[in-house]
């Protein structure tokens, strides 16, 4: 995908999402109580501690796409993988951490250097799903007994997305 195409791709999530705010903001002033300013104050806050990651995550997207051999990551986790490739992007996106700052635009670079869409949901499936990093913190709050139940019980859904969306794009071109 170009990087015309893809900025095409972004102009309507931009659009609708640029009305929402301008909207938002509207509706905070009209209230006339300075919401919209303690709205705006909390949004540039949320950036600020956003944007670090947010920028190292691209970083780490572009990489993939520059460093990566083409021939290698579609032998891997390309449509010619197979199970295996799914296999892969399940256990790569269990192990993942961060949250969807990181794993969107690692995801996005994987797809534009080759991977395929049921790797890609697989891994995504399984970042969601599996979240190791998230498990102390689980097991800390819910007990290990719940974890484990929770955990199990999901095991099997990540390489089950991948295959049904790997079985619903192939004969067509994403």
């Amino acid at each position: 995908m170009s990087a015309k195409g893809s900025s095409k791709q972004m102009l309507i999530p931009i659009l609708i999402m640029g009305i929402l705010a301008v909207i938002l903001v509207y509706i905070g002033y009209q209230r006339g109580q300075h919401e919209h300013v303690i709205g705006l104050k909390s949004a540039w806050t949320m950036t600020i501690q956003v944007l670090p990651l947010l920028l190292f995550a691209f970083i780490v997207a572009g990489m993939i796409q520059a460093l990566l051999p083409r021939e290698i990551l579609t032998k891997w986790v390309g449509t010619e993988s197979g199970f295996r490739g799914i296999l892969i992007g399940t256990i790569a996106g269990g192990l993942t951490p961060g949250g969807p700052y990181v794993s969107l635009p690692i995801v996005a670079g994987l797809i534009r250097s080759g991977a395929s869409v049921g790797t890609m949901v697989a891994f995504l499936t399984g970042w969601s799903l599996w979240a190791v990093a998230r498990l102390p913190m689980e097991i800390g709050i819910l007990g290990w007994k719940f974890t484990l139940i929770r955990f199990v019980s999901t095991l099997i859904f990540p390489p089950i997305a991948g295959l049904i969306a790997q079985l619903l794009v192939s004969g067509t071109k994403m």
